[in-house]
């Protein structure tokens, strides 16, 4: 039975992450390689959201996405930005199928710890909630941040992130599973203690990288973080409702 959850669990990530990476792709990289360009110094002198969805195309590389059209890109250049743009699109599925597969087994082992079934009825709930936990929760603290952003020490930064993510999913499980009220007490307590403990930021906040964009690209990148996560406890509860079936009927 354990290894057919594995398996249900598995299968649930890889497929959440082979669906999100093309939304990802669409969503996320433009804004990424806008920013690339003011992380090289660019000074864009037209739209630079066209420009990086015309990156993302492979019609030209992100380093000439700004340029100032003196000069027209070379067969070289095209073939070299669309060798770029998929070697980019194969690296971001193969972390999304890393990332589904590793969230999937969370969610598994939390309900089996919990003893609380995933199924498909419940499978989106269950994706909000580590989405909840894992994502939004430590971005109160920690925004996503775009390449040329500054950003704290490391070890730092991490250290608060677990922090956030145990006393989260703690506050959680009593704010939902507990029906006392001191339990529901003390898991708003635990949600919010957190970030009653400044999130490490660096001295120097100065960046490139324009407001509007880094907002848009936090707000996309909780999106499709949520989106990710739904996905992965519907898939979840798919595979794991088809595991309850095969039981009863082995049974």
């Amino acid at each position: 039975m354990l290894t057919r959850t594995l398996a249900a669990a598995l299968f649930a990530g890889l497929v959440a992450g082979a669906l999100i990476t093309p939304i990802q792709q669409m969503k996320l990289v433009p804004l990424i390689l806008a920013a690339e360009v003011y992380e090289e110094g660019g000074a864009p002198a037209h739209d630079a959201h066209h420009d990086a969805h015309a990156a993302a195309l492979g019609l030209v590389s992100p380093a000439h996405a700004h340029s100032s059209g003196e000069h027209a890109p070379s067969g070289d250049e095209k073939e070299g930005a669309t060798t770029l743009v998929a070697s980019r699109a194969g690296g971001s599925l193969l972390a999304n199928l890393v990332l589904g597969c590793g969230f999937a087994l969370v969610l598994a082992a939390a309900s089996l710890a919990l003893n609380r079934p995933i199924t498909l009825r419940n499978g989106a709930l269950w994706g909000l909630a580590g989405f909840g936990v894992l994502t939004l929760a430590p971005a109160l603290g920690l925004p996503p941040e775009l390449p040329a952003m500054p950003a704290a020490d490391l070890a730092a930064r991490q250290l608060w992130w677990l922090g956030t993510v145990a006393a989260s999913a703690a506050g959680l499980a009593l704010l939902v599973l507990r029906a006392s009220p001191a339990a529901r007490l003390g898991g708003l307590a635990l949600l919010v203690a957190p970030h009653l403990v400044p999130a490490p930021h660096p001295a120097d906040l100065a960046s490139p990288i324009p407001p509007t964009l880094a907002a848009e690209f936090a707000v996309a990148s909780l999106s499709v973080s949520a989106l990710f996560f739904v996905l992965i406890g519907l898939v979840a509860g798919l595979a794991f409702d088809r595991l309850a079936r095969m039981g009863t009927r082995a049974a």
